[in-house]
C-alpha cells in the first residue's frame, strides 16, 4: 500500500489560555482516530497577536 506524506498549514482561533501544544495534541489525536493515520507530530507554531475587530 502507498504511503504519502501530506503537508498542512491549520490556522485556529483560541483561548489565552489555550496551549498551541495542547490544540495540537488534540489535532493529531482526531486525525488518528478518525482516519488513517500512521504518524503525525508538530513541528513548528507560530504564536500571533489577536486580530482587531
Amino acid at each position: 500500500m502507498p504511503r504519502t506524506d501530506i503537508y498542512l498549514k491549520v490556522e485556529v482561533e483560541h483561548d489565552r489560555e489555550e496551549s498551541p501544544e495542547a490544540l495540537a495534541a488534540e489535532l493529531i489525536r482526531q486525525l488518528k482516530k478518525a482516519y488513517v493515520v500512521r504518524s503525525a507530530e508538530l513541528t513548528n507554531f507560530i504564536r500571533r497577536g489577536e486580530e482587531p475587530r
